[in-house]
């Protein structure tokens, strides 16, 4: 009862502080985390065969290994995604790589989508500069929000990190989210997989050719994001 009671006495300016207070730990434990562990960890997975090496001495727990690797990376939007999903595809092969890289981004997105719900704008500020996330505007047709959201996740090359923490700013719902966004960015992660598999099977070829098309259609994708951002603006 006394706890509640001093809940109670706290004012809204105190709350604040409280929250404000919350927040720069946050902020800070987040970049902590970066540097000491997202950064080795990129660079671990930039190394194909040491990444191999590592997930597969370590049997079932390398495969739990990873997939909370792939949830830390949504999270922790600095850290890039692409190098664990073509590190997946080489060291578990391009179906079971895939399924562990969409595991762990469904779970990842599920909990920055409730995290934004709960803490709102403070806290993807964190991680975004504001003016980034207010030109999102088409994100504010509540009519087409699916549609958008489905294109959005499905064009290669748009900032999806960004837009994971700001669908969590608009009205749809958790089940929707998750529904739209994991099917919108299957074929990515595919692509990816299968090109780090080719790579496992020394077909440097056909990785050659997966990674090139995949980069044209990653620069095609940010073109036309960018391109609908801008008018938007206008």
């Amino acid at each position: 009862m006394a706890f509640k009671i001093s809940e109670e006495r706290l004012t809204k300016q105190q709350k604040k502080w409280i929250g404000a207070a919350i927040l720069l730990l946050l902020a800070l434990f987040c970049g902590l985390i970066t540097w000491f562990i997202g950064r080795p960890m990129v660079k671990l997975a930039s190394r194909p065969e040491a990444f191999r090496a590592l997930v597969k001495s370590h049997g079932m727990w390398g495969r739990a290994i990873f997939v909370g690797m792939m949830i830390f990376q949504v999270i922790i939007a600095f850290v890039p995604g692409e190098p664990l999903e073509i590190g997946a595809g080489y060291a578990f092969g391009a179906i079971e790589g895939t399924i562990l890289c969409m595991i762990g981004t469904v779970v990842g997105s599920m909990l920055v989508f409730l995290l934004v719900k709960r803490f709102g704008i403070r806290l993807v500020e964190i991680f975004f500069d504001l003016e980034k996330v207010r030109n999102l505007k088409f994100l504010h047709n509540a009519k087409k929000l699916n549609v958008i959201v489905f294109f959005a996740f499905f064009l290669p090359g748009t900032p999806k990190d960004l837009l994971t923490y700001a669908v969590g700013l608009t009205e749809m719902d958790l089940k929707t989210f998750l529904l739209i966004t994991s099917i919108a960015r299957l074929p990515s992660v595919i692509t990816s997989t299968v090109g780090g598999n080719a790579l496992g099977g020394q077909r440097y070829w056909f990785a050659i050719i997966v990674f090139g098309v995949t980069l044209l259609l990653s620069g095609l994708g940010l073109w036309i994001y960018q391109k609908h951002v801008n008018k938007k603006k206008d």
